[in-house]
């Protein structure tokens, strides 16, 4: 596997973006080691919270969430996804699979042996957000779900399908573009170049440009199978589980009710919905914070 690596040079500098990089190595099966990239801020006795992101953006998307986080005396951890962020990116298109990044995220997980979890993930974070759920679900103390979802195969609804007709067909990605029209605010200069600089030019984006492809919203997709044992654990998962969508998104819209309907830690919780685009961290951040926090607190009393 051929393996590409932002230069350090491009992440100097970034608005709003002061956190140390940190870095952990991974196997893959075929033997290449990978550099997985992830920020760890807070105090180490914290309660851990494990921010996912998905495509096409990297941990800068939760800069605000982890300050509001870690004022709250919690350990926040934010890894950037292979061929995202400051992660090392495979150069072919092939070399991406939805199971390669589960083993990969699972990795690096038990890796850094992360215990008491509280996840929040979004968009392909949650497709392998919990899937390591799934997996692991001794080391999670609870879990929010924003834009995202578990699919299996039963379609696809016309924001996505818009999506990925897009995404396979336009002829550069721009990816700060992209982020700041799935906000439902206006970017940045600043804020759009940040979100560009994990790709110096095209030849990074190819993880961008396949995770599109990679969800099973058919039958004949890879991990539909996979999928659905991940749903088995998930309907058995009593511990806090809180949907947090939002209300201008196209792409995951009503998504949330198949896991307050499904998942037994979602009863009684205090589900909201707020305010933003598929990108809602950059629209709402403190209310973000605020529903990590108040899981937080549930999940102890």
């Amino acid at each position: 596997m051929d393996i590409l690596r932002t230069p350090d040079a491009r992440f100097e500098g970034l608005a709003d973006w002061p956190y140390t990089p940190r870095y952990a190595e991974v196997r893959d099966a075929d033997g290449t080691v990978l550099r997985i990239h992830y920020v760890d801020e807070g105090p180490r006795d914290g309660a851990v919270v494990l921010l996912m992101h998905g495509e096409p953006s990297w941990a800068y998307l939760y800069r605000h969430i982890i300050a509001g986080l870690v004022a709250r005396g919690r350990r926040v951890i934010a890894p950037d996804l292979v061929g995202f962020g400051r992660s090392d990116k495979p150069a072919k298109r092939t070399d991406y699979t939805y199971e390669r990044h589960v083993a990969w995220m699972s990795a690096w997980l038990t890796g850094l042996d992360l215990k008491g979890i509280t996840l929040f993930c979004q968009d392909w974070g949650g497709l392998i957000g919990l899937r390591l759920v799934a997996a692991f679900p001794e080391r999670f103390a609870g879990v929010v779900v924003a834009n995202t979802g578990l699919p299996t195969g039963g379609g696809m609804t016309e924001g996505f399908k818009a999506w990925l007709e897009f995404s396979q067909n336009v002829p550069q990605m721009p990816i700060g573009m992209l982020l700041n029209g799935g906000s439902g605010r206006n970017l940045s200069e600043a804020e759009i170049a940040a979100y560009d600089a994990p790709f110096p030019d095209e030849t990074y984006k190819e993880g961008a440009r396949q995770f599109p492809t990679l969800v099973p919203v058919t039958a004949e997709h890879a991990s539909v199978a996979e999928n659905l044992a991940a749903w088995k654990v998930l309907e058995a998962f009593d511990k806090p589980f809180l949907t947090a969508f939002s209300d201008g998104d196209a792409i995951t819209r009503g998504g949330e009710a198949v896991f307050q309907s499904r998942v037994p830690g979602g009863k009684g919780q205090p589900h909201v919905t707020l305010s933003g685009g598929h990108f809602l961290q950059e629209d709402s951040p403190r209310e973000i914070v605020e529903a990590i926090d108040g899981l937080i607190e549930r999940a102890r009393s």
